[in-house]
């Protein structure tokens, strides 16, 4: 439905599902409240009536009180409620250019040869190179002085493969707990890792110090072996899983996630996750592939029907397993319906550019990871601050509102317009839109609402 008053309307594990987009509201309907629904907008009540009167045998008394039930919901603004986002987009990130969090690539080097790598095996189609403790500490310095008011803010470790700068990034860490207590901050830091690397001390150090820790598992070890192998050919999944198993063993209720890429290789991915649930890992993310189009890897239309009945069978797996007390989290099944993102961040997105920048080695920024290497997106550094105006403000600006393709999306607050860098990725223009990401994301979410239903039924 388009214009202002958006719903989306599906059926998904047998239930029928009515999303209102402004609102949020989510709707579990019967079979004749879901036909009135999608005929409320664009016909009379005699067409109505005559149409479900003649579909599912009721009586006209019936629909009638189905309508008035729908005429309330509609003026209680939980059903065709109106957009009242447009304007809060269009300023939020010009309005608030402030740093949160930063990406820092303390090791464009790698011992493993990924060959699906989007950073080119760590190398950023560049030198390889390691940051210096004199950058990391400036790093830490740009973040604070370019905070503002926040007070809560975030630092990833990346590569690359961090560990292989691990006193580094040690020293920063020890730094900005000295700089953040100075300066009444709470630095909340992160650490991906193929862990290769992970020993006692690494375990040890980032489950006092980090607040998340990505490990990286492409699922069974034929899948993961593919690609993520090291230099001389050998697989690394037999080397890293016992690493994984201790670091998860010894983390307790800290936040960790298992971080895999399916390819168009492993399009079958719910039995990778599958593996990775049954060795007892909780915390898991399955991602597709960032590549050309041309790549053997790529994700081709011809594998869309697969990967959704992949989403719609693991959110079905994951609703039984719940139930009998063993499930687990799939990062892009989290969804919060009454305690979620702002609507701020829910219009604005991830602030990639303006809140949210990379780090080199060097200490050049780009507006995230996935620009590093790219020289036309190059935005200062951490010593002169963001010199290119300009390219921040096209940033802010990128939302669910500035970009046509999204104006008559359903799942728009859901995605804030997408991912910039696969936008960019995808058409040439951070401003465009990623379609096949599209699809996937759209699927995730009404696998992830689907999923909210069935397990608030009881």
């Amino acid at each position: 439905m388009k214009g202002f008053n958006m719903i989306h309307q599906y059926k998904l594990n047998g239930y029928n599902i009515v999303l209102d987009i402004f609102s949020g509201s989510v709707h579990l309907v019967d079979e004749v409240a879901y036909d009135i629904i999608a005929m409320f907008k664009s016909h009379s009540f005699e067409e109505i009536t005559k149409k479900i009167s003649k579909k599912h045998s009721v009586s006209e008394a019936e629909i009638a009180e189905c309508l008035e039930d729908i005429k309330e919901l509609e003026k209680s603004g939980k059903l065709f409620s109106e957009d009242t986002f447009k304007e809060i987009a269009k300023n939020y990130r010009r309005e608030n250019i402030a740093v949160k969090a930063l990406c820092l690539h303390v090791a464009h080097i790698c011992n493993l040869n990924c060959s699906y790598c989007f950073a080119s095996q760590g190398k950023y189609h560049g030198d390889r190179a390691i940051m210096s403790l004199e950058t990391g500490k400036r790093a830490i310095d740009f973040l604070i002085e370019n905070s503002q008011n926040h007070k809560n803010l975030d630092v990833d470790f990346f590569g690359g493969e961090p560990l292989m700068n691990w006193d580094v990034v040690k020293e920063i860490v020890a730094y900005a707990r000295e700089q953040e207590k100075i300066h009444n901050k709470n630095i909340r830091f992160t650490l991906t890792t193929n862990g290769v690397l992970l020993d006692d001390e690494v375990i040890e150090f980032c489950n006092r110090e980090m607040h998340n820790v990505v490990l990286s598992l492409d699922g069974r070890k034929e899948v993961h072996d593919r690609f993520r192998k090291d230099y001389n050919g050998a697989g690394s999944y037999d080397k890293i899983l016992p690493n994984f198993k201790k670091f998860v063993e010894k983390r307790g209720n800290k936040s960790y996630y298992m971080r895999g890429t399916f390819t168009h290789h492993n399009t079958d991915f719910l039995t990778d996750i599958l593996h990775m649930a049954d060795m007892g890992f909780t915390e898991l993310s399955m991602e597709p592939v960032v590549c050309p189009p041309g790549d053997p890897c790529a994700l081709t239309e011809e594998d869309l029907p697969t990967l959704f009945d992949q989403y719609e069978k693991l959110a079905i797996e994951m609703i039984k397993r719940k139930k009998a007390g063993n499930g687990f989290t799939f990062y892009h099944y989290m969804i919060d319906l009454t305690g979620g993102p702002c609507i701020y961040k829910r219009v604005a997105g991830c602030g990639s550019g303006t809140e949210y920048m990379a780090v080199t080695p060097w200490g050049e920024l780009f507006p995230c990871h996935q620009f590093v290497g790219n020289d036309e997106y190059s935005m200062g550094n951490i010593y002169d601050g963001v010199t290119n105006t300009a390219l921040r403000d096209k940033f802010a600006s990128c939302n669910a509102y500035t970009r046509p393709d999204c104006e008559n999306c359903w799942a728009k607050l859901y995605c804030a317009g997408g991912c910039s860098a696969n936008a960019f990725n995808a058409t040439g223009d951070i401003k465009g839109v990623y379609k096949y990401g599209c699809e996937l994301f759209k699927k995730r979410i009404e696998c992830a609402l689907m999923m909210k239903i069935a397990l608030n039924e009881e």
